[in-house]
């Protein structure tokens, strides 16, 4: 088995050019959106190109960035995960109730991660036993565990949750994770992204696990007979990508010093677009996390575009569906991997 730019395999393990120039395909288009929506903002909007700016684009995009890194895996093998949104409410209403009822901040984050990751390797377990049946898994769990978490958050009344929103004395080093550091010169939060995507792009790029992401993706019957569990890869993907989501949670929550359990809706449909805009096939076996990043930067800075036009929220979401149209459009004139076997 061998890879090519993150990954791409074609007849009998040989390097595939089609799946090539479709991956460098995918970059340049990725790359002159990006570059073109740059160029509108700087000449449209005044103070686009201020410190400011760029240090709060830079924010949001982590919070994305790092949400996507879960979407990204699950897209790999052919599934997606849908409880994202979920898990990040849970971890932000979650993780003030732990700190309100005394538990160290740092104990409390180890408990929302493991709890995190038990949610996804349950997602990830269930979804590959029911063939990939991801979608419904993820969004019926998703559910579920936001909503036992606001009644469990909710169950000693005025330390509970009032209108979705939970208050309380969140410690200042959480805080400082999202807001700009004197002497770092920038968010600790975009360090962790980049800290991250690094690390992520070597594991799909360098190791073993990582080529067998994209196997899974390109023919599952075919991986698995050679050795590659499913079960396994299914359990792991979806727990990292349960993970990622709480981690953006904590994010939020030092961003916004108050727990809310739908700080995370947005990213139902941005984590999925990110993806897409990128260019990795939400089917399996093509694209990388390298990909995904680039449509994380497209869609903050057409959002920081939108927003300066003060439109919306639903002219926003309107013109971001939009955007997806032409997308799947284009890539979906490429060939699966598994037809190219």
């Amino acid at each position: 088995m061998t890879t090519t730019h993150e990954g791409q395999l074609g007849r009998a393990g040989r390097l595939d050019l089609r799946g090539v120039m479709t991956q460098h395909g995918s970059v340049a288009m990725a790359g002159v959106v990006l570059v073109a929506l740059i160029a509108f903002g700087a000449f449209s909007i005044d103070g686009f190109w201020s410190l400011i700016n760029l240090r709060s684009n830079l924010v949001f995009a982590s919070f994305l960035g790092v949400a996507t890194i879960g979407q990204t895996l699950c897209a790999l093998i052919g599934g997606l995960d849908l409880s994202i949104p979920f898990v990040v409410g849970a971890a932000n209403v979650g993780l003030v109730k732990l700190l309100n009822e005394g538990l160290p901040s740092g104990a409390g984050i180890v408990v929302v991660l493991v709890l995190a990751a038990a949610i996804g390797a349950f997602n990830g377990g269930v979804s590959h036993r029911l063939r990939g049946q991801s979608l419904v898994v993820t969004l019926g769990v998703g559910n579920a565990v936001l909503g036992l978490v606001q009644i469990l958050v909710s169950s000693e009344g005025v330390s509970g949750i009032s209108g979705g929103t939970i208050e309380g004395n969140i410690p200042q080093w959480i805080e400082s994770l999202s807001w700009f550091n004197n002497s770092l010169g920038i968010a600790p939060a975009v360090i962790l992204w980049a800290a991250l995507t690094v690390l992520t792009i070597l594991l799909l790029r360098r190791t073993w696990f990582g080529r067998a992401l994209y196997a899974l993706g390109g023919n599952q019957t075919a991986a698995e007979r050679v050795l590659v569990s499913g079960p396994w890869s299914w359990t792991l993907v979806f727990s990292a990508s349960a993970v990622t989501a709480a981690v953006t949670g904590i994010l939020l929550l030092g961003y916004s010093g108050s727990g809310y359990a739908g700080v995370g809706d947005p990213y139902l449909f941005t984590t999925i677009a990110a993806v897409l805009i990128g260019g990795t096939s939400l089917v399996g076996g093509r694209g990388g996390y390298g990909l995904s990043v680039l449509g994380v930067f497209i869609l903050t800075v057409l959002q920081t575009i939108l927003s300066s036009y003060s439109l919306s929220s639903s002219a926003q979401e309107a013109i971001l569906g939009a955007l997806i149209i032409p997308t799947v459009a284009l890539y979906a004139r490429s060939p699966h991997p598994r037809m190219l076997i």
